[in-house]
């Protein structure tokens, strides 16, 4: 296999990777599916995956759902995945695109159009600790047991399908919006895939940008990207989704450099890189719901620990929440957290911690939030969106984030499985 790795450029840990992509005989409808870490309480949704995939090339045969990761026949699972990439590279599926981006365009019921870029970072530069001052940083809090199993799917495939989403934080789109521009008026160059996504996924264009077909686009990214690298303040590339599947790369070539074994196309990863100022990302709020909590005494804790129910100052954080009883609001020091969600986070994890009887979950919409938060023994707590244009000061400031800050868009939105990439040496 040959190496993929195209190295101009790679002081800003960016690349043009070899991308794989299936030859035209294939159905893209059934090969493209959604992120693994999905609908993780819908076993229905992947039963109707594995439906409509059936008899099919997909790269549903290549992944793993995490809904699946503590299955007794989890095991089973991952080595017939490897299995599968290993068939599909000997029976010729992929075509070999040499040192290549792919322009995506993507549309769904809730956004019009995201314009992203598919290339490849550098592991080397990414750190995925809080703190880091890494060029390619978590934007959330990692958590370190959700590593391992992860690294188990890695360890023998041969093949990496990205649904990692990097941010970049380029207000004056000098980077990707350009080369959307070129291809779109009149350029003459054709997608190399044009497929409408299963399950309410949208629609999926990719155009091919490598040296031969445009060369001046190809030149244009990578003299773009490092002019911005060096106006970043040394974090030019921020996680939004799939950080633990990119922890779980860094770790595994970290195993592979210790082991002293090849690992050259292993210390990059495939990703799909947008701007943080793309009309299509839209930053919604994670609300939280505390179970199994007494109204009073969760009350007092808070009290404890500086917060107040009045409302008007400036000093704290005015978030509402609901009971049974009914709807109020609490002030919660700033001095905590620069956001209110991390503020409110370590004050629930800290009374979690005190309180095993309790849990916290992560709910999107409000209206679930008031379902939930109005049952006995439960407390909702509705959070406002973070504002996007603070996710790179703030991670700069105050490290990853806390989990669950924010989301990308509806689950049908996330990223679809369509390139890959070869990972393991000659």
């Amino acid at each position: 296999m040959p190496s993929n790795i195209d190295l101009p450029y790679s002081n800003i840990g960016f690349i043009a990777p070899d991308i794989l992509l299936p030859n035209k005989s294939t159905d893209m409808y059934r090969w493209a599916t959604v992120a693994c870490d999905q609908y993780t309480s819908d076993p229905e949704y992947w039963q109707d995956v594995e439906n409509i995939t059936k008899n099919a090339d997909s790269t549903y045969k290549l992944m793993l759902p995490e809904i699946y990761l503590d299955c007794p026949d989890a095991d089973d699972r991952i080595a017939e995945i490897n299995q599968n990439m290993r068939n599909y590279i000997h029976k010729d599926l992929f075509v070999n695109y040499r040192r290549s981006f792919i322009l995506t365009r993507r549309s769904t019921p809730y956004s019009p159009v995201r314009t992203g870029l598919v290339a490849a970072l550098d592991l080397e530069r990414y750190d995925y600790h809080s703190g880091a001052k890494a060029l390619i940083r978590a934007t959330e809090g990692t958590v370190p047991e959700r590593i391992p199993p992860r690294m188990k799917i890695r360890k023998n495939a041969v093949l990496e399908m990205p649904h990692i989403l990097i941010l970049i934080d380029d207000p004056g789109r000098t980077v990707i919006e350009p080369a959307a521009e070129a291809l779109l008026s009149g350029s003459g160059i054709q997608p190399v895939y044009d497929t409408e996504l299963m399950k309410n996924g949208g629609h999926l264009k990719g155009y091919l940008i490598d040296q031969s077909t445009g060369g001046e686009l190809y030149a244009h990214i990578f003299k773009s990207m490092e002019e911005l690298a060096r106006s970043s303040g040394g974090f030019l590339f921020a996680v939004g989704d799939g950080n633990h599947s990119l922890a779980s790369a860094k770790c595994h070539y970290e195993d592979l450099k210790r082991a002293g074994l090849p690992c050259r196309n292993a210390r990059y990863a495939m990703v799909e890189i947008v701007n943080l100022h793309d009309q299509g990302i839209l930053f919604e709020p994670i609300h939280r719901v505390l179970f199994g909590a007494e109204h009073e005494k969760l009350t007092a804790f808070l009290q404890s620990r500086g917060c107040r129910l009045e409302r008007g100052d400036t000093r704290f954080h005015i978030l509402s929440y609901i009971t049974e009883s009914g709807e109020g609001r609490i002030a919660i020091p700033r001095e905590l957290h620069r956001l209110a969600v991390g503020a409110l986070q370590l004050l629930l994890d800290a009374y979690v911690r005190e309180n095993a009887e309790c849990k916290i979950d992560y709910i999107h919409g409000a209206d679930a939030v008031r379902k939930l938060g109005s049952r006995h023994g439960n407390v909702g707590f509705y959070l406002p969106a973070m504002d996007k244009n603070e996710l790179f000061p703030t991670v700069s400031q105050n490290g990853a984030l806390p989990r669950k800050t924010f989301s990308m868009g509806e689950a049908c939105e996330k990223r679809y499985y369509m390139e890959c990439r070869i990972i393991v040496d000659n």
